[in-house]
């Protein structure tokens, strides 16, 4: 008569010879091992959240540098184009002087004196007053406090010759005034231009440089970061492997009628979980095909180790496999107590209509 393939039940858990204080050093020792593991994972999450976002060519060679040479590196960087920044500030310089030493000039040389003049409704119309000796303020400043690009000049001075129009009538002596200088100044601005645009440009193509350079940096960093994973997992996997020869060594040997009963329930392991049997085997035996047409597992070759792993898959696989039909049935049971349900009160409808 041929054997019943095995249940959970009859595939016990090993009978141990650990002392209780050994016990808790291992288990102490498992939890260690877990929190290493949960780093790892962190780790790595970083690492390919890194290299899902960039996309870096490898046709041509690069030069990588350190993160810190990069800082440092992008620091020089920004003190020159400052240098350049300022000294273009300062040709800049000229163009105010001329446009402030104007004959039409004069009423923009200050803040509007509101209270005086009586322009009571000033800052209702000028959102941002600006004028000339607030300007020449910014421009000098020695504190960090002052112009850091040109271009913020600019608008400055444009924003000069604008509040003037907005606020004045258009027949005004002001209005003609700020409209005058501000045709000159656009036509001196024009002839400046074109070392603004220069200027720009070369930031542009730093800017890419240093992204660059720091991408390939940390590109580096994350590849020490690969190698020093992959060696923590070696590490992980032998400390795992001195853990569970340690208990494995404290065990009781695998019967020959486990044995059998771990062949037989191999025979009810899905697809998933016969590829974890294989994985196991394989890892005992290099030299085991686990892609072969037929595979062949002889228990009684296979290593102490081995067996009680297997033992244990199978009994968690067995055990799952129960909980889930366990969990169809309640479901089901459910549903045609809910069609019982349904019926009976439907009859009951039934009923007291016809009474009425």
């Amino acid at each position: 008569m041929a054997e019943s393939v095995p249940v959970s039940s009859d595939i016990p858990a090993g009978e141990s010879k650990i002392l209780p204080v050994e016990a808790e050093t291992i288990k102490q020792r498992v939890e260690e091992v877990v929190q290493w593991v949960d780093s790892l994972e962190h780790k790595l999450t970083e690492v390919e959240n890194f290299y899902s976002t960039i996309a870096v060519s490898n046709s041509s060679p690069r030069h990588v540098v350190g993160i810190r040479k990069v800082q440092q590196e992008a620091a020089r960087r920004e003190a020159v184009a400052a240098k350049r920044m300022h000294d273009l500030m300062r040709q800049f310089g000229t163009i105010f002087r001329q446009i402030t030493q104007h004959k039409c000039a004069w009423p923009f040389m200050h803040p509007v004196d509101v209270e005086s003049l009586g322009l009571d409704d000033y800052y209702e119309v000028i959102d941002e007053p600006m004028d000339f000796s607030t300007i020449k303020n910014q421009m000098e400043a020695k504190d960090g406090t002052g112009y850091k690009h040109v271009m913020q000049i600019y608008a400055d001075m444009r924003l000069v010759f604008e509040n003037a129009m907005k606020y004045n009538e258009d027949a005004s002596d002001v209005y003609s005034m700020a409209k005058t200088l501000l045709q000159k100044f656009e036509e001196k601005w024009a002839h400046f231009l074109p070392k603004v645009q220069e200027e720009e440009k070369i930031r542009e193509e730093e800017e890419k440089q240093a992204a660059m350079e720091a991408l390939l940096a940390k590109e580096a960093s994350h590849t020490k970061t690969t190698r020093d994973l992959s060696n923590e997992i070696c590490n992980v996997n032998d400390e795992l492997e001195k853990l569970r020869n340690v208990v494995v060594g404290r065990c009781r040997k695998i019967t020959s009628e486990e044995k059998r009963n771990i062949g037989f329930a191999l025979l009810k392991l899905s697809t998933d979980e016969l590829q974890k049997v294989l994985g196991i085997v394989a890892q005992a035996d290099p030299r085991f095909q686990t892609r072969a047409e037929e595979v062949t597992i002889e228990m009684d070759v296979l290593d102490e180790p081995t067996l009680w792993r297997l033992k244990f898959l199978v009994k968690d696989a067995l055990e799952n496999a129960k909980k889930k039909e366990e969990t169809i049935r309640t479901k089901q049971n459910n549903e045609v107590s809910n069609k019982r349900n349904a019926v009976n009160k439907l009859a009951e409808r039934r009923t007291k209509r016809t009474c009425l």
